[in-house]
């Protein structure tokens, strides 16, 4: 927290396993505080499982695009206004009551959703879910941020990352369990409710931030919170420190304007850090990984698996490597810094995205045929616009898919699901007939010898996105703002990342059926590679740094190409190197 500077440790994950065996309260901060990661997981992962069935029960939605985007993206418009509330609502009402808004905002949603009866009101239940999610997508790591011991700190707050992953983890188990359950797709989405009852009643036995505390003259509360958290001999100076820094921040806002947009803009370090940790909120969603997890299912079947059961199956992998990623990350955060992560993780992502893109490319350019004899089997059934086209040109299964007056389907060959098959009219009968002629089904995707590889792409995607810009973007952003603005920069950085969640969420399907879902993954591949540019550039390392010393160090910052040479960590001399 404030104070001197705290020496690098070779490992803080040790050091945060010593804490916990220690002092176990700390712990329980971050982890209670942590819950609010599992909720925006679990509902990042729970809605890409349920959309399967959604479609199944409402055929409006599997008929429109848009409305399954929407029914995705309506939660991420909810976080939108929820984020933005929640600055407001840290600043003014204190991060512990902001979380427990959440919490019951996301409860409420959790028991609509699971009882709605048409698309619209699902949709309700949607919004109200992303309010709390929005509220808890910033609060989460800056109330565990503002609690931990300044040489554990990424450790700690990367648990809120590890939790989000978990709760995708989670969400994949849940949906396994239900898809043989009656109303599927309600239990998937009322199950939510449970973590965000949880962490009410876990949040509400603890107290608030102690900074916070401090900023609103409360200073035998924070000071007894502090006697928890730290060990007797160091309390007093972090008691101290902290009193200071409050005193100095009280100083600045009485001889100064109320906070607004340009102020923060005419303060240099603040335009700075908005100018990181905005940037890394933005290219967080702009490389794609929400289209992985909302979609991931979805992508899977687009792969060539036809199965709703066996798509949630492989889609549990990437969940596990991707709670797999944030563990390393709290294992790496404080051991190589936040800025050596990113870079490796971006270049991977790269590298796993052409991987993608050519994988799918080779799968929609050399689908199965449609037989003409293996249509007349199902002659009362066969796609209307295959009818009409006759023997002038051959058909595959691509084609096939892509004829809609009305939908059509394609059955494969019972032999070999690459072998030439059916092109015939999708319902839900024609999909009965074609499984008791046991051939396989397909409507988003079509059969593939290169499916395993697209499975392959999306592991090494999360295997890199996650330790680096899975986790790096929400601690970067919980450190890097002075204490006066970071309720308002963090609410407007958690903005930005649902701003830009949501038209990530909003496009990628119409994406996909625009121009093809290899060109889509392309231009993620192109944001990565301008994304790996920024943070050579604007973005800082703050290992290791008391948050006073980051704000001295973006104020006198150049730019650092050279992130991988060490810095030496012994005088004065080599602290204003490092700050430089």
């Amino acid at each position: 927290m404030e104070g001197a500077i705290h020496p690098a440790h070779a490992s803080a994950f040790r050091d945060c396993l010593s804490l916990a065996w220690r002092n176990p309260f700390v712990l329980r901060l971050a982890f209670s505080a942590g819950i609010g990661g599992l909720l925006f997981g679990y509902d990042t992962g729970v809605i890409s499982g349920a959309l399967l069935y959604i479609r199944d029960d409402f055929k409006s939605v599997d008929k429109k695009t848009v409305l399954q985007e929407s029914i995705v993206s309506m939660a991420v418009a909810g976080a939108i206004i929820g984020a933005a509330i929640g600055g407001w609502l840290n600043d003014r009402y204190g991060r512990r009551t902001a979380i427990l808004i959440a919490d019951f905002l996301f409860f409420i949603g959790a028991v609509v959703m699971a009882s709605a009866p048409n698309p619209a009101l699902l949709i309700v239940g949607r919004v109200f879910v992303g309010l709390g999610v929005g509220m808890a997508s910033m609060t989460s790591p800056l109330y565990i941020s503002e609690a931990s011991p300044a040489k554990v700190r990424g450790a700690l707050v990367s648990t809120n990352g590890f939790l989000i992953t978990g709760g995708q983890f989670l969400s994949y188990l849940i949906n396994l369990a239900f898809t043989e359950a009656p109303g599927t797709w309600r239990w998937m989405l009322g199950v939510a409710g449970i973590p965000a009852l949880l962490q009410f009643i876990l949040m509400w036995l603890l107290p608030e931030s102690p900074r916070w505390l401090y900023r609103k003259g409360r200073e035998e509360e924070a000071n007894t919170i502090l006697e928890k958290i730290y060990p007797a001999e160091d309390v007093g100076a972090e008691i101290q420190a902290l009193k200071e820094s409050v005193e100095t921040e009280i100083q600045e806002r009485s001889s100064s304007e109320k906070v607004s947009i340009i102020k923060l803009l005419q303060t240099k370090t603040v335009r700075r850090g908005l100018m990181a940790g905005v940037g890394l909120q933005v290219f967080q969603q702009f490389v794609g990984i929400n289209t992985v997890m909302y979609y991931s299912p979805t992508i899977v079947q687009l792969a060539g698996y036809a199965s709703n059961r066996t798509a949630l199956l492989l889609s549990l992998v990437t969940a596990g490597l991707n709670a797999f990623g944030s563990i390393v990350s709290i294992y790496f955060i404080d051991r190589t810094g936040r800025k050596k992560l990113l870079v490796v993780s971006l270049c991977g992502v790269i590298a796993s995205l052409v991987v993608l893109s050519v994988v799918f490319h080779e799968t929609t350019t050399h689908s199965p045929a449609v037989s003409y004899s293996e249509t007349a089997k199902f002659s009362a059934y066969t796609c209307p616009d295959y009818s009409s086209a006759g023997a002038s040109a051959p058909w595959d299964c691509m084609k096939c898919l892509k004829a809609s007056s009305p939908d059509c389907g394609f059955c494969a060959s019972p032999t070999n699901k690459l072998f030439p098959g059916a092109c015939l009219i999708s319902n839900d009968t024609v999909k009965d007939i074609c499984h008791d002629a046991h051939r396989l089904w397909y409507t988003k995707g079509c059969p593939s010898k290169y499916g395993w590889l697209a499975l392959i792409g999306l592991a090494l995607y999360i295997i890199f996105f996650s330790p680096g810009m899975g986790t790096v973007p929400w601690i970067v952003n919980s450190e890097i703002y002075p204490l006066r603005f970071r309720g308002v920069c963090g609410g407007i950085a958690a903005t930005a990342n649902w701003i830009s969640n949501l038209i990530v969420a909003q496009s990628f399907l119409s994406l996909t059926q625009a121009i093809g879902t290899s060109w889509t993954f392309l231009i993620f591949g192109v944001v990565s590679v301008v994304a790996l540019i920024f943070v050579l550039i604007f973005v800082p390392e703050t290992k290791g740094l008391p948050i006073e010393e980051i704000e001295k160090m973006l104020d006198r910052r150049a730019l650092q190409f050279k992130f991988w040479r060490k810095k030496k960590k012994t005088g004065p001399s080599s602290q204003k190197a490092q700050n430089a």
